[in-house]
């Protein structure tokens, strides 16, 4: 096992076994009956339901009878990314993990630290018989990273806790009070297709960092599916596109795009990309690259004014920041990112990740995106709609907290609210009352195949937990 001896062990060795099962979103019920396996294996009561959702139950150590349960909640699926020259099929495989000094990453793909590390703590805390604790529920939900199904569809009543500590934050040290709401939303372009002539040209777009839609929406980095529509858009001269495909994710920002189009005539594109990339390359995406090669197409393609009509699309939608708070610097309010783009047998399809800490903002670019699609003579559609989780000024939850971090590191946690989407606004709106804190372990690049965790900053907030537990 590639992760023997790293600290804490059976932390670790939960997680190694996670990432050697495939739970990409939508492909959770195998990883949920790993879970239920491990309750059966320890002799606690478990319930799991439809969604495959699991909920595991410990009762209070010794002397903690009295106190209230509380709820130690991750989510089962992961995001699944991965390099061109990568292998694994995330249907069927799992994940290849990898030691450098301090860090975990896997090879070639995402490394599901978010949200695997976070069930890795939990069945190693409901596993250790000799830690105090209150009553815990574990929670694990499916389906976070593609709307939060999981939790919309969890039934309240399997659930008497109402402080929770949800573990998917990517930063050690930052308490996560409060987060944006968000929906995803569609957009589809009905178009035939006909028979086209003249020479094919594939044009790819590459070299970008990506990155988490929320948490790294704020970082000024390009999105591939943009990039491609405005170059497309820059073009001078008529065209057919023959496929047009970009991202993986909507909650990812693209870091590669790529179309074929078909031109009647000679040209040299590769200069005129060349030079359009060094007109936009930013400091952020500084490995920005298009290149353009002859390539064979035996397929038909859009006609002229249908593919117009596709780049003036990607132009005219919204991407990015739409706004920043108010009410605190720095903070991003509105945003949306275009994230995924697709030809489909029936003409072009996209799906974007909206967000907004102000569910009528959220509404409004909705609206603009629907007003947007309606215009090309577009098909719109949105859902998993998720409510904004707002602070709760008068926490014990919080209090205790940072009372616990304060004596052990002798200085303050961060408390802050977030741009990124959480499933403690969908739980709160659920179970009345809920006490709710995001916490978790130095994390980087998640939703990109460059993800890694810290293992130190697991081992510290392990350590955090388990004594939070014992002075609840």
């Amino acid at each position: 096992m590639v992760l023997d001896g790293l600290k804490p062990e059976r932390v670790f060795y939960y997680f190694e076994r996670l990432c050697g099962i495939p739970h990409g979103s939508g492909n959770c019920k195998a990883i949920s009956e790993y879970c239920i396996s491990v309750a059966e294996q320890l002799g606690l009561e478990y319930i799991t339901d439809e969604h495959h959702n699991v909920i595991i139950k410990k009762e209070a150590s010794n002397g903690y009878e009295s106190s209230k349960s509380v709820i130690l909640q991750g989510h089962l699926d992961m995001v699944c990314e991965k390099e061109n020259d990568c292998n694994i099929d995330f249907l069927t495989d799992g994940l290849e993990l990898k030691v450098s000094g301090d860090l975990v990453s896997a090879n070639g793909t995402t490394l599901g630290a978010d949200n695997g590390i976070a069930v890795a703590m939990v069945l190693a805390i409901l596993e250790d018989n000799s830690l105090e604790h209150p009553a815990i529920e574990a929670l694990f939900t499916t389906d976070e990273e593609t709307g939060m199904f999981g939790a919309i569809g969890l039934n309240p009543a399997n659930l008497q806790g109402r402080a929770l500590i949800n573990i998917d934050s990517e930063n050690e040290g930052v308490f996560t009070v409060g987060c944006a709401g968000g929906a995803r939303a569609e957009i589809g372009l009905n178009l035939g297709k006909e028979a086209v002539s003249g020479k094919f040209y594939k044009i790819r777009i590459s070299g970008l960092i990506g990155g988490h839609s929320g948490a790294e929406i704020d970082k000024g980095r390009l999105n591939a599916n943009i990039v491609l529509g405005n170059f497309l858009n820059s073009l001078t001269f008529d065209f057919n596109i023959i496929s047009i495909d970009g991202g993986l994710k909507d909650n990812a920002i693209p870091r590669e795009s790529e179309c074929i189009i078909c031109y009647n005539g000679d040209l040299n594109l590769s200069e005129i990309a060349t030079a359009y990339a060094d007109e936009i390359r930013v400091e952020t995406d500084n490995k920005l690259s298009i290149t353009v090669m002859q390539t064979t197409a035996s397929v038909d393609g859009f006609s002229i004014a249908d593919s117009n009509t596709i780049v003036k699309l990607l132009c005219d939608v919204p991407n990015g920041i739409q706004a920043m708070s108010e009410d605190i610097e720095g903070l991003v309010e509105t945003s949306l990112n275009l994230g995924i783009l697709k030809t489909t047998d029936c003409g072009v399809h996209i799906s974007f990740a909206v967000r907004s800490a102000k569910n009528i903002c959220k509404e409004e670019l909705l609206k603009k995106l629907k007003a947007i699609a309606e215009n090309h003579g577009g098909e719109y559609a949105d859902y998993g709609h998720y409510p904004a989780w707002e602070y709760r000024k008068d926490s014990p939850l919080i209090d205790k907290m940072v009372s616990v971090y304060k004596a052990m590191y002798s200085k303050d946690p961060v408390v802050e609210t977030i741009h990124a989407g959480l499933e403690c606004g969908i739980l709160s709106d659920k179970l009345q009352n809920l006490d709710a804190v995001s916490i978790g372990p130095d994390m980087w690049d998640i939703h990109t195949p460059r993800e890694r965790i810290s293992v130190s900053s697991v081992e510290r907030l392990y350590e955090f937990l388990i004594k939070l537990l014992s002075s609840m």
